[in-house]
């Protein structure tokens, strides 16, 4: 019969050195939270339980976020690492076999690893198995000692480290895997530090060790999956590492990055095969880019749909539902907001195009604007559709709710309050007047 397996990730921390009213685990990383990334992790492990220790202030956003598929429970005081685990507890059904302890705070942490931890656990039969790697600077990481087998001895916090210690190169990910018997076991034999009056987790391997059990370490390849975030700096970090690998992910399936060190796609994106992104693009949200479309430089979408062989920017701004059919364009220095162009429609410049409606084959002006908020009828925002082969002219403002009819034609200057039928032009503008010898009479006062 199959072991069954659960996971416990550590998400109980304050993040005080993220000096943010934002609690650590809830911080965005291209469309996630940061313990959205960690929990994506386990998803090969097809973990039984996965149990995700809380502090009081990030429960109820982290509980509304990770799904039925993630048990949240409160760490009711921050006791250390060992009293996390033990807040776990009543979360972990008791025909569990073995326990996986995560931190929360390492986005870059992807499965393979984990799936070679417990693999190589449970083929050693050991009670506790420790990850380790071997980073550039081992700086404040605990450092992991070997008996004369390759077992765990010891780990050594930096702090507590001799100068001979501090020489070794592998340290502790935090991350383990525990038989369950042996964990909880070994939990109630961990004494609280005097100083802190906190639990400790390598207190447990400690025990282990000095009971002459069974602890093993496996030292992943690739050291920088277990990076930690405890400062913004240290956020800003994993974010780029993350923007690369999902840059990558998107190259190797055909969509051509000019510059990926300019370029931040979000997690959710889906872009098609032969797409271009131009330098300095930002896509957030669920945005769609269908095959063939060509997009910045200089372009933000949010939760926007960019149709096939469209062309978007330079500067150019697609605010949540925008809806941009196959052929169109959104040109420089245009904004639209939950609109939809049909198929070879244009808003080549310096407009901004909101709540509207832009049939197939349409022109749009320069300097347009669709006011969508008439205050003095309406209480809600009001739509402007424009009907197909429309020709607006330069600096139009539509006034909605307002219908254009095919191939009208807008004259420019114009303010459009009422519907134009199909076929017509609309004029909407005061006559000119040129007030003959106006300059000498203003010089003569």
């Amino acid at each position: 019969m199959d072991k069954k397996l659960a996971v416990i990730v550590m998400a109980g921390g304050l993040g005080t050195r993220m000096n943010s009213a934002t609690p650590k685990h809830l911080h965005p990383v291209l469309g996630r939270r940061l313990i959205d990334w960690v929990i994506e992790s386990l998803d090969l492990l097809n973990a039984d339980v996965i149990a995700l220790v809380s502090s009081p202030a990030a429960y109820e956003e982290l509980k509304a976020g990770v799904g039925e598929s993630v048990a949240v429970i409160v760490q009711k005081n921050p006791g250390g690492t060992g009293d996390a685990v033990a807040a776990a507890r009543p979360l972990i059904p008791p025909d569990i076999d073995d326990i996986v302890v995560v931190p929360g705070d390492t986005p870059l942490l992807t499965g393979v690893p984990l799936v070679d931890l417990v693999e190589a656990h449970r083929a050693n039969s050991a009670c506790a198995t420790v990850l380790s790697f071997i980073p550039p600077d081992p700086a404040e990481y605990g450092r992991i000692l070997r008996d004369n087998e390759g077992r765990l001895a010891r780990i050594v916090e930096a702090v507590d480290a001799t100068p001979e210690e501090l020489g070794i190169s592998e340290v502790n990910s935090s991350i383990y895997v525990f038989s369950s018997e042996t964990l909880w076991k070994s939990l109630g034999l961990i004494v609280k530090n005097d100083v802190q009056n906190e639990q400790y987790l390598t207190d447990v391997m400690e025990i282990l060790v000095e009971s002459d059990n069974r602890v093993n370490v496996v030292c992943a390849e690739d050291w920088s999956l277990f990076v930690g975030v405890n400062t913004r700096a240290d956020l800003a970090e994993a974010t780029t590492c993350l923007r690369d690998r999902i840059l990558n992910e998107h190259m190797l399936k055909g969509v051509t990055v000019v510059d990926p060190g300019s370029t931040w796609v979000d997690a959710g994106v889906v872009i098609e095969q032969d797409v271009t992104i131009h330098p300095f693009t930002v896509l957030r949200g669920a945005c769609l880019i269908k095959s063939g479309a060509e997009v910045g430089p200089h372009v933000v979408a949010v939760d926007a749909r960019i149709g096939s062989n469209a062309v978007v920017g330079p500067f150019t701004y697609l605010r949540s539902n925008s809806d941009l059919g196959e052929n169109t364009r959104a040109g420089s220095f245009v904004e639209i907001k939950n609109a939809r162009l049909d198929f070879g429609a244009k808003v080549p410049h310096l407009s901004y195009i909101g709540d509207a409606e832009i049939g197939e084959g349409t022109n749009i002006g320069a300097g347009a604007i669709t006011a969508n908020y008439r205050a003095e009828r309406y209480s809600t925002k009001q739509r402007t559709t424009i009907g197909r082969n429309v020709h607006t002219g330069s600096h139009n403002v539509f006034v909605p709710p307002v219908r254009i009819g095919d191939n009208a034609w807008t004259a420019a200057g114009s303010t459009i309050t009422e519907d134009v039928p199909s076929g017509a032009l609309a004029i909407a503008r005061a006559r000119q007047v040129n007030k003959e010898r106006y300059g000498e009479r203003q010089k003569r006062g």
